[in-house]
């Protein structure tokens, strides 16, 4: 950076007007909106699926099979509160079973010489079977020892079994897997769109030679450091705008329980992504000022882009080993250790390792940047390799 006071605080000026060039794009102000709107329905989307009542209907043919049905009901309330069942009188067996092939009814429950068996088209709801074959058995059982003068009460004692888990969390796991995917979805989108916008910037000026006129006037470091300032700030402040959708539609659709679960990796998902982030940025704008047209971007932006999709293929698609040692991996941490910590808990120890690390790989890279970037950015002509560019910059 340069040492003269004259020019020391140019670079607030060129993000000032970065920032401003950049805010006043319709594409900017409606890719925010839509991402912001795109939040808000993921949550109110998550809120109604797992909310939603399941209702179930149990075709039968007698007031016995309705009667076991009322208690399938009561059990399988028991196991899923969302899960309503009712029975539906047909006539006969033939009846009943149409009703199941047609879609009118999930199930039949039918007698038969042997006791009772549950009839589905091409497959039964889990929970309905296991709640119809329990009270089945439960009233076949009251029956038998009933004829058999045999207290069921005290030849049942002492065999009921208890549910005890280790991870009381454990029914959150969809809820988090789900939080992680658009951490990761976030990330990568907002990292593409703003850095592609900082290469395309850099090589628009450079192209137009309007870059040599900003160079006269103001130093070539200054103009990156505004660049990375105001594309960090404004890429931030949406990553912040889209958690602020999120916990207001949490808190608008009552699901406080969320929030509580995923309100930390959500923090720690803001820090992670500011400091990736300002990584990322020295390397699109290095990108930009090696290209000498907007067609050459495509190669001079592909280690950047590496850097964000080998990320999110990896946790898409990763075993949990896998993630757990690319999360501590310098800048992919920036996205890979915020869709960790929403899934499950994460030792200190490797939240610190992959911060540290990223906070360490910024720097470098930001250095070795301003030193590309200075060699490159003037010159004109056929585009600049990268073992060039690092040759100029020793």
């Amino acid at each position: 950076m340069s040492t003269d006071p004259s020019t020391r605080g140019m670079w607030r000026v060129v993000a000032q007007r970065e920032a401003s060039v950049q805010v006043r794009q319709k594409s900017f102000r409606w890719s925010t909106v839509i991402s912001v709107l795109g939040v808000v329905l993921f949550v109110v989307g998550l809120h109604w699926f797992q909310g939603r009542d399941q209702d179930r209907t149990v075709a039968v043919t007698d007031p016995e099979a309705a009667a076991i049905v009322s208690t399938a009901a009561d059990v399988a309330r028991a196991t899923d509160d969302r899960v309503d069942v009712e029975s539906e009188q047909y006539d006969d067996v033939e009846s009943a079973e149409a009703a199941v092939r047609d879609g009118d009814a999930d199930a039949a429950l039918l007698l038969t010489t042997t006791g009772w068996e549950v009839v589905g088209d091409r497959d039964v709801d889990s929970t309905l079977s296991s709640a119809l074959t329990s009270a089945a058995r439960t009233a076949a059982l009251e029956a038998n020892a009933s004829a058999q003068d045999v207290d069921l009460t005290a030849l049942e004692q002492g065999a009921a079994v208890g549910q005890r888990l280790l991870d009381p969390t454990a029914d959150e796991s969809g809820t988090r897997q789900a939080v992680s995917f658009v951490f990761v979805l976030l990330f990568f989108l907002t990292a593409i769109g703003f850095g592609m916008a900082i290469a395309g910037s850099v090589t628009q000026e450079k192209e137009s030679r309007v870059v040599e006129i900003l160079a006269a006037a103001v130093p070539i470091r200054q103009l990156l450091w505004g660049k990375i300032a105001a594309n960090t700030v404004l890429a931030v402040g949406q990553v912040v705008l889209y958690a602020v959708a999120g916990v207001a539609a949490l808190l608008a659709t009552g699901q406080r329980g969320v929030l509580d679960v995923i309100g930390t990796p959500l923090l720690w998902y803001v820090v992670f992504f500011l400091v990736g982030f300002v990584a990322l940025a020295s390397l699109w704008s290095v990108a930009g000022s090696l290209a000498s047209r907007q067609q050459d971007l495509q190669s001079t932006t592909l280690p950047a882009q590496m850097l964000v999709m080998g990320p999110y293929f990896l946790a898409v698609l990763g075993g949990e080993q896998l993630k757990t040692i690319f999360s501590m991996v310098p800048v992919v941490s920036s996205m890979m250790m915020p869709a960790r910590m929403a899934e499950t808990d994460v030792p200190w120890w490797q939240v610190a390792v992959a911060l540290a690390g990223t906070v360490l790989a910024a720097v470098v890279l930001v250095r070795i940047g301003a030193r590309v970037y200075e060699r490159t950015l003037l010159r004109t002509g056929d585009k600049i390799s990268y073992r060039e560019a690092l040759r100029l910059a020793e």
